[in-house]
């Protein structure tokens, strides 16, 4: 009798890694090319005995976050934060006005803050996200990103997370995927609610990083934020990252600008059954359309390799029966 029920709960167990979960629940998906491509790769990696069949541990999918789990225009939303920030703290930083980058960002010149490039960006985000413990940090994002909302859309910036990537996401899950987030944005920004946005937990977030030091404060063990950088997960950080954190090379990996070129090249460049996605802003109505001429999210190199090596590219409007869980009015 135990034997007949062990033999059951394996043939039940293994019907379930063979027929994985409906794809039906990809309901924000419009059928096409793209779900035909993520439905079929699963199904190749989940059919037990078949010739591309991965085990579980073996089912790494990667995404980034700007610009593929939520929206990044018109700036990156952790930018957003460290401007918020910057202006909150600048009535007891009298030295900031001698700086033209952090005075011009808390006068509210963008355009001159973006011509600084990525050196102006990163003067802001240590002059606000250092200095102060991690518990600290953390009790001040969680606070910004329960309340911050959109310039242009009026949601909260966690209101503009992509539905049809959360759908993706839990898809993957229930078929015996496990999902990490690969960003060029602060780890330490994103791990508070990655979980309960993404069902991501803190463990598996990677992301760029800057130095931090232990201390003891008033008796209790800290860790402090210093300002300097320790690692920057983009570019060619991202497989740097993904090695150094996950310990494995994913088989599935999604992105949506130049930024995430080398992950999906590393993780396609792997052996047996390998996954490549793009995902291409071209929904101005509902969202943003712009890829090789924007100064955020600039995707151009990614779509020649995308046709080159026969990466998904997900045209957005195309794709896409909703974008954010709720409508937007812009």
């Amino acid at each position: 009798m135990l034997n007949r029920v062990v033999f059951a709960a394996v043939a039940f167990s293994v019907a379930i890694l063979t027929q994985g979960v409906d794809a039906q629940d990809l309901k924000s998906w419009n059928d096409g090319p793209a779900k035909s491509a993520i439905t079929k790769f699963v199904e190749r990696v989940t059919t037990v005995g078949g010739p591309e069949y991965v085990p579980p541990e073996e089912r790494i999918a990667v995404f980034d976050n700007d610009g593929t789990l939520w929206s990044e225009k018109p700036i990156y939303f952790q930018l957003a934060f460290a401007l918020d920030r910057l202006k909150e703290l600048a009535p007891t930083h009298p030295e900031w006005q001698n700086n033209p980058t952090l005075k011009a960002a808390i006068d509210g010149d963008m355009k001159k803050v973006m011509a600084g490039g990525e050196h102006a960006l990163l003067e802001i985000v240590m002059a606000t996200h250092a200095g102060i413990t991690t518990q600290e940090f953390e009790s001040i994002v969680l606070k910004w990103i329960k309340n911050a909302r959109h310039p242009q859309t009026g949601l909260l910036y966690t209101e503009m997370v992509y539905q049809p990537m959360l759908e993706l996401m839990t898809y993957l899950r229930a078929n015996g995927f496990k999902t990490w987030i690969v960003s060029g944005g602060g780890i330490e920004f994103m791990r508070p609610w990655a979980q309960s946005i993404y069902g991501i937990p803190p463990e598996q977030v990677v992301g760029s990083t800057i130095k931090v030091k232990f201390e003891m404060r008033d008796g209790k063990p800290t860790l402090v934020r210093l300002p300097d950088l320790d690692f920057i997960d983009d570019k060619e950080g991202k497989p740097i990252g993904i090695h150094k954190f996950i310990g494995r090379r994913p088989i599935a990996a999604f992105g949506n600008s130049d930024g995430d070129l080398q992950m999906i090249q590393w993780t396609t460049a792997g052996e047996g059954a390998r996954f490549g996605l793009y995902l291409h802003h071209t929904d101005a109505a509902r969202e943003f359309a712009y890829d090789k001429n924007s100064s955020v999210g600039r995707l151009d190199q990614g779509l020649i390799e995308a046709a080159k090596n026969g990466w998904t590219v997900v045209d957005m409007k195309k794709a896409w029966k909703q974008v954010y869980p709720k409508a937007a009015t812009r």
